[in-house]
């Protein structure tokens, strides 16, 4: 709110018109709202990552075991 203001204020400043420096304020307010991520944001995009690397890492460990498990055999 003090960002909005203090933009307020410099737009009146310079003489553009109050309807105008409210638009510019609105839509300020709108982008800011719509482009910012949210904590439940954060915490969704986090919990899929989490899965993703869970998998992963899944994955890594069968084929370290299963590339042991053909050198074990290999070498006897």
């Amino acid at each position: 709110m003090k960002m909005e203001l203090a933009l307020y204020q410099a737009l009146i400043a310079i003489n553009v018109p109050e309807p105008k420096a409210h638009a510019v304020i609105d839509a300020l307010e709108f982008d800011l709202r719509t482009s910012l991520a949210t904590k439940a944001d954060l915490r969704a995009e986090l919990a899929q990552l989490e899965v993703k690397l869970t998998i992963r890492m899944g994955v890594m460990l069968s084929a370290v075991v299963g590339v042991l498990i053909a050198a074990m055999k290999f070498i006897q």
